[in-house]
């Protein structure tokens, strides 16, 4: 697979999760924002996990993958809030350039 957009990105990740049949009524799984954002911190500790007692991974790619799931998360959160990621995350990078940290 070659370079994506975040818009393919994030229609494959909606095919994925369809295809699952995560966002039918009746899913064990239900793919609500709540649950997604409970999910989102979840792999996000994951990450976390890599690092425990080391400075470098554990495991690279299983580092690379977990990361993978945040990001996966983050585009379906985002798609479902109706946020753009794209647009927002470049605002915030601007607005972060004007910011200085102690």
């Amino acid at each position: 697979m070659g370079f994506m957009e975040i818009r393919e990105l994030t229609h494959q990740m909606h095919r994925f999760v369809r295809s699952k049949g995560w966002y039918e009524p009746a899913s064990s799984r239900p793919q609500t924002l709540k649950n997604l954002a409970i999910s989102l911190v979840l792999e996000a500790a994951e990450v976390l996990e890599q690092f425990q007692w080391q400075d470098q991974p554990m495991d690279k790619e299983m580092l690379a993958e977990e990361l993978a799931d945040v990001f996966l998360y983050l585009l379906q959160i985002s798609s479902l809030a109706e946020i753009d990621l794209e647009k927002v995350t470049l605002e915030k990078l601007e607005k972060n350039h004007q910011r200085s940290w102690d």
